[in-house]
């Protein structure tokens, strides 16, 4: 083998190492249901207040869960914008896949390209095998037990804190097993509705020998009584190929629009027969 053959074949290792690190917590983060710079998050600028009184890990769980259950039944499908970026510490951007990610309940989701950039490679190694994952994991092809319930995490209770417009528990969540589809970190959850508002952490297991360090910060948002994702920030450093970003922008999104059709199309059909009704 040329020694160009051998650089090529070591770059493709290291990207799949890269990817491999991407979806591990991305597919952490999803079940939880992380822009190069840290003030693309909304900054925790509030101080941190005392926990009010009767507030208990137990309940936690048990809100968390119910208001999931209820939320989960309630989305029948979405549309959303995203932009996926691999980019350096300097904000050099290598790699760019802009398209539609579409779901339909229960377990259905394709992503649509609409525009791709840079290079060709970590959009194949990197980019394509995370959304791929993210597919195959809604459609049960892949599953890993990674939800915040008793079974993975414990919670310490730490106090409050506002996040952006919406007012928080925060909590630490410390992984029950050393598994690389768990994370350590801290958790914000909204204290009105018990949705995860925002994470930040690090794999409870190294993906892989390669992967020195993975940091993550996922940020959530509340459109139409539901919370979804607003930006992703994932920092990877590999060994001997030092650090690179993946951030995920997800805009625009439009909710249940089967149903708001289907509900508009009954108005219409009761006034038409207002409208012809002689009486």
């Amino acid at each position: 083998m040329c020694k160009k053959d051998i650089a090529r074949s070591n770059r493709q290792l290291t990207l799949s190492l890269v990817a491999a690190a991407f979806v591990a917590v991305t597919v952490f983060a999803s079940e939880a249901r992380a822009q190069v710079k840290q003030d693309s998050q909304p900054q925790l600028i509030a101080p941190l207040e005392p926990l009010r009184s009767g507030v208990a890990e137990s309940q936690l769980f048990a809100e968390l869960d119910a208001h999931n259950e209820l939320r989960k039944s309630a989305l029948l499908d979405y549309t959303v914008h995203r932009t996926y970026q691999v980019v350096d510490l300097k904000g050099k951007v290598h790699a760019q896949e802009i398209g539609q990610m579409e779901f339909r309940a229960p377990d259905q989701k394709r992503f649509v390209v609409t525009s791709e950039t840079g290079s060709g490679l970590i959009r194949r190694m990197a980019l394509n095998q995370l959304i791929s994952s993210e597919i195959e994991a809604a459609s049960g092809k892949q599953h890993h037990d990674s939800a915040i319930t008793p079974a993975n995490y414990s919670l310490d209770l730490l106090g409050e804190q506002q996040v952006g417009p919406y007012h928080c528990f925060v909590a630490r969540a410390i992984p029950k097993r050393k598994d690389k589809y768990l994370f350590e970190g801290t958790l914000w959850i909204d204290v009105d509705d018990y949705a995860i508002v925002r994470i930040e952490g690090h794999p409870a297991k190294k993906p892989s020998f390669w992967i020195e360090r993975a940091d993550f910060v996922r940020q959530y948002q509340r459109i139409e009584g539901f919370w979804l994702p607003e930006r992703d920030r994932t920092l990877v450093q590999v060994r001997f190929y030092g650090k690179k970003v993946l951030t995920i922008e997800h805009q625009n999104y439009v909710v249940n629009a089967a149903q708001q059709a289907e509900g508009r199309a009954l108005v219409r059909e009761a006034r038409a027969r207002v409208s012809t009704d002689p009486n």
